[in-house]
C-alpha cells in the first residue's frame, strides 16, 4: 500500500513524499481510513510506529475538505484538541501539523506550562484550527477564558497511559466535560490496562480498536544487549565506547536528575559534546538540548525518562541504558526511541550487580533474555562492593490536587524527592 491509496489530498501527500516517505505504517495505513471515516478510534501502538503521523494526516484532511470557507476566516474557534502528557511531546506533536500541513490553509499552535502564557493568548485570540496542549496550561486557559473548546470537532489523547501515570486523570476528565457532546474521539496507548479501559468505555462511541504491536514489547528492529560492568567503572566504559565506536548521536538514559547533570559534564570535560535535559531544566534549555541534538550539534543527550518523552529524531542509532529504569515499562519506552517507523536501532543497557534484579523484571516483561557480554578492562568483579540503600518502592505518583499544573508544583519534600529521582522527571 502507498499513501496514494488512503484518499489524501495532493497537497498533504507532497508533504509526506517531502518527508521520503511512500508507504505508510501498520499504524498509520489502519488509523488513517477510520478517522477519515469519522470513527472513533482506540489504538495500541508502542513508540516509533508513525502513530503522529497516523492521526495528524486524516486530520488535517477533515479540516480542509469539510469547510474550506471556515477555514479562510481569520478568527476562529480550535477544531481540534490533541492533549498530550509533556511539553516535548506537544513540540513534537504540533511541528508534526505544521509539516504535514504546510501546503494546506489549517493553523495550529501549542500550549504548555513553563513558558510565558502570553504568547499563547496572542495565538489562540488570533484564531486556530489546532491545539495541542498539556492538560494544566489548557485549564489555565479554561479559568482565564482564553481559550474556547465549544467548536472542538476531533479530540485526540495520546500516550494515555503515561497521561495515567503522571497522575493527570482529574484534569483529563474536567477537559472532557468542556467539550461538545458530539465529536470524534481517538484514544493511543501503549498499553491499556483497566484503568485505561475504564477511560476508553466512557469516552469513546463504538470504536474501532487498531493494535499493531504486543504489549509491552520493543521493535522488533531494535537490537538489544547487556554490558555487566561494575558500578564505578560505567563512565569509563561509557566514555571508551564513544572513543572506539565513533559514536555521533546517543541517547543516554540516567534514573535521577543530578546524575543526568553530571554525566553530561564528565562527557563534556572528555571532549564528547553533551546536554542534560530533565524536568529541573527551563524550557528554554530543554528546547536548545533538544534543538541541538537533532542538529547534530550534541553527540550524546542525557535524559532522565519523563523529560525525554516526544523526543522524536528519524534514524537515531543509539540509545543507552547507563542506568536502568526502577519501573520495567520504562526500558521498553527508552529504548524506542531508536528503531523507529521501520528504521534499525541499537539498545545497549550497562547493568551492574545491584541491578540484576531490575534486568530480571525488564526480561520477565519482554519475554525473552537479553544477551550479556563483557569488554576487556571493564570486567565485573568477582565480589562487588557492598550494595547501595534501596531506593523507594516505585509506585505511580498520586493524583494531583485540583487545579494543581504539571508545571507549578511546590517543591517535593524528602520522600517525593526519592520518588521521582526513581522516575526521573
Amino acid at each position: 500500500m502507498h499513501f496514494n491509496q488512503l484518499g489524501l489530498s495532493a497537497e498533504l501527500l507532497r508533504a509526506v513524499a517531502e518527508q521520503g516517505y511512500d508507504t505508510p505504517t501498520p499504524i498509520q495505513s489502519q488509523a488513517i481510513p477510520a478517522v477519515l471515516a469519522g470513527r472513533d478510534l482506540m489504538a495500541t501502538a508502542q513508540t516509533g510506529t508513525g502513530k503522529t503521523a497516523g492521526f495528524t494526516l486524516p486530520i488535517l484532511q477533515r479540516l480542509i475538505a469539510g469547510n474550506r470557507d471556515r477555514l479562510s476566516r481569520v478568527a476562529r474557534a480550535p477544531r481540534v484538541l490533541v492533549l498530550v502528557p509533556t511539553r516535548e511531546l506537544a513540540m513534537q506533536v504540533e511541528e508534526s501539523v505544521r509539516t504535514y500541513g504546510k501546503y494546506v490553509p489549517v493553523s495550529s499552535t501549542v500550549v504548555f506550562g513553563g513558558v510565558g502564557i502570553n504568547p499563547q493568548i496572542a495565538a489562540l485570540r488570533r484564531g486556530v484550527d489546532i491545539v495541542v496542549a498539556t492538560p494544566g496550561r489548557l485549564l489555565d486557559h479554561v479559568q482565564q477564558h482564553t481559550v474556547d473548546l465549544s467548536a472542538i470537532e476531533v479530540f485526540v489523547l495520546d500516550e494515555a497511559d503515561r497521561m495515567l501515570d503522571m497522575g493527570f486523570i482529574r484534569d483529563i476528565k474536567k477537559i472532557i466535560a468542556l467539550l461538545p457532546a458530539k465529536r470524534q474521539n481517538l484514544l493511543f496507548s501503549a498499553t491499556f490496562s483497566p484503568e485505561i479501559r475504564e477511560l476508553a468505555a466512557g469516552l469513546l462511541d463504538k470504536p474501532q480498536s487498531v493494535d499493531v504491536a504486543p504489549r509491552n514489547t520493543a521493535a522488533e528492529t531494535v537490537s538489544q544487549r547487556v554490558i555487566e560492568v561494575d558500578r564505578e567503572k560505567k563512565r569509563d566504559l561509557l566514555l571508551h565506547l564513544f572513543e572506539t565506536r565513533g559514536w555521533h548521536q546517543v541517547l543516554v538514559f540516567t534514573r535521577t536528575k543530578y546524575g543526568a547533570d553530571a554525566l553530561a559534564r564528565r562527557l563534556d570535560k572528555a571532549g564528547i559534546s553533551a546536554a542534560a535535559i530533565h524536568g529541573d531544566k527551563t524550557q528554554g534549555a530543554r528546547t536548545r538540548a533538544l534543538g541541538d541534538f537533532k542538529a547534530g550539534k550534541l553527540a550524546a543527550l542525557v535524559a532522565t525518562d519523563i523529560a525525554a518523552r516526544g523526543i522524536d529524531i528519524d534514524a537515531l542509532p543509539y540509545v543507552i541504558n547507563y542506568e536502568l529504569p526502577s519501573v520495567a515499562e520504562d526500558y521498553v519506552h527508552r529504548i524506542g526511541r531508536t528503531g523507529r517507523a521501520g528504521q534499525e536501532g541499537e539498545a545497549i543497557s550497562l547493568v551492574c550487580h545491584d541491578e540484576r534484579d531490575n534486568l530480571k523484571d525488564i526480561e520477565k516483561l519482554i519475554r525473552r533474555e537479553l544477551p550479556r557480554e563483557r569488554l576487556a578492562g571493564f570486567e565485573p568483579s568477582l565480589h562487588p562492593g557492598p550494595r547501595p540503600a534501596p531506593a523507594a518502592p516505585a509506585a505511580k505518583p498520586a493524583p494531583r490536587r485540583p487545579g494543581a499544573r504539571e508545571d507549578s508544583r511546590r517543591p517535593p519534600g524528602p520522600a517525593a524527592r526519592h520518588r521521582s529521582g526513581s522516575r526521573g522527571r
